[in-house]
């Protein structure tokens, strides 16, 4: 066997190795969770508390809730968090909308702070199925003052939850255009289209959204590119709120006052 042959032989076999990893371990490069909060829900957010939520296919989620501490609007807003870290981290969004008069459900995934489970694309809708009927359901929120927050990641459960349940609106927070255009940008060597699991096809799926939209991304977002936010905005028809300079997991794209605002737009104040 020539040299050439054998560099060709031992490359492929890498290659294979490299592919094989990828479709074994994906989820865990796309689903980054940290453990439970190390504060208590009320320490965290001003008269905050624990829910449970139970879900179809039978986990039982840790979420937080947080009351209106503003003049109260009587609208609700679930935040849909992105692929990483807990609720603890989203306190301060939370606590940003309470301040505007709405009521918040910081929903936890599977796998995320301490539940049980594993995180899927079919996980996590279940998961936000299960925060719409507590919600609905257990609290009486009416659903037309119902308003999603999907940031990154999870503006593809947000979008998937408008459409299978009645809600009042949609606000995406750094959207991509699917699983598959994301893993194009952060990993070019790897066929996505072809080894991905999980999907999230937002662009293809929010433009059958029955609510008002809008999405919020950052320009400099080295994460999320700028244009697939704005991408997934043309499908839906919806403004794009910018917020210059900040980076993916920058304050001011987390809960800065642009975010706020665009949250305001759809809850009423």
């Amino acid at each position: 066997m020539g040299t050439a042959v054998r560099v060709g032989a031992v490359a492929l076999v890498l290659a294979v190795v490299v592919l094989v990893l990828a479709w074994a371990f994906q989820r865990q490069l796309v689903y980054l969770p940290s453990g439970a909060p190390a504060a208590a829900p009320e320490r965290a957010l001003d008269g905050g508390s624990a829910v449970t939520l139970r879900t179809e296919d039978g986990l039982d989620l840790t979420a937080w809730y947080a009351p209106p501490t503003g003049r109260p609007t009587g609208a609700t807003v679930l935040v849909l968090p992105g692929n990483a870290g807990n609720r603890a981290a989203r306190a301060p969004l939370a606590g940003a909308i309470a301040a505007t008069g709405s009521a918040v459900l910081l929903l936890e995934y599977r796998g995320y702070g301490g539940n049980p489970g594993s995180p899927t694309e079919d996980g996590l809708a279940a998961d936000a199925r299960a925060a719409h009927t507590h919600l609905v359901d257990e609290r009486r929120v009416d659903p037309a003052r119902l308003v999603l927050f999907g940031e990154s990641l999870g503006g593809g459960v947000a979008t998937r939850l408008a459409l299978e349940r009645p809600v009042g609106g949609l606000v995406l927070r750094s959207p991509f255009t699917s699983l598959a255009d994301m893993a194009a940008v952060h990993y070019p060597f790897l066929p996505g289209t072809l080894l991905l699991r999980d999907r999230f096809p937002v662009r293809d799926t929010v433009g059958a959204v029955p609510v008002p939209v809008v999405v919020v991304a950052g320009p400099d977002d080295a994460t999320v590119p700028f244009t697939q936010s704005t991408a997934v905005a043309d499908a839906a028809g919806a403004p794009v709120v910018p917020v210059p300079g900040a980076g993916h997991n920058d304050p001011e794209l987390g809960h800065g006052p642009e975010v706020v605002a665009a949250v305001v737009r759809l809850t009423g104040r």
